[in-house]
């Protein structure tokens, strides 16, 4: 798995998918200080590598998840990957909203799901874990099972590991924090005394930078 983590690294940094700025460091919508900000939506606009995450995807579950039923994707982000996995594996397709659309039927879910189905849900990227797994909760409060999570991009924040350990979901990246350093050091993206800077801020993301 680490050479596929390796490639889809060298792969969205390519297509600057993900851009690292320990000097001058972005803001996320949490209003956490970041040195790095990943946009795997960018992903979408390169055929050839859109294509190349997809099958990696369709890796994943076919050897991992041979009984999965139905591919979940997690809006907005996921949700054009995650069809294109379905489509690939010929399963059914639904996504899962971050809270009940406030008109019609209000749905969390969309697409038709059936109680006791076996679902693997597609993440675009794993930050704290928390909007992950609700959305995971969303589809085992439906009635569903879901047997695992498959996600570009993790930054490995140790709470966000805690979180899905304790909610018993099985999460796999196709990249994650610590290849991505790796990568761009080997890459010449970043240079070494960067390192401790980038490593001490996923230590406590909360107050770096304050």
């Amino acid at each position: 798995m680490e050479s596929v983590q390796i490639e889809v690294t060298k792969k969205l940094l390519e297509i600057n998918t993900i851009k690292i700025q320990p000097t001058n460091p972005f803001t996320w919508a949490s209003g956490w200080k970041s040195p790095i900000y990943c946009d795997n939506r960018k992903i979408l606009s390169y055929p050839k590598t859109r294509t190349f995450i997809r099958d990696r995807f369709v890796d994943v579950v076919r050897k991992k998840y041979p009984e999965a039923e139905v591919i979940a994707g997690v809006a907005t982000g996921a949700i054009a990957i995650g069809a294109l996995v379905a489509e690939v594996l010929g399963l059914p397709f639904i996504y899962i909203r971050s809270k009940p659309k406030g008109h019609g039927l209000e749905n969390l879910i969309e697409g038709d799901l059936n109680p006791n189905q076996k679902v693997v849900v597609i993440e675009d990227l794993v930050s704290t874990g928390i909007s992950s797994l609700n959305a995971a909760e969303a589809v085992n409060n439906y009635g569903a099972v879901v047997i695992g999570m498959v996600a570009i991009f993790t930054y490995n924040f140790p709470h966000a590991n805690n979180n899905f350990k304790k909610a018993g979901i099985e999460l796999t990246t196709l990249g994650n924090y610590q290849v991505l350093i790796d990568t761009a050091v080997e890459l010449g993206e970043i240079t070494p005394d960067q390192v401790e800077t980038l490593m001490k801020w996923r230590e406590d993301p909360a107050i770096w930078g304050k």
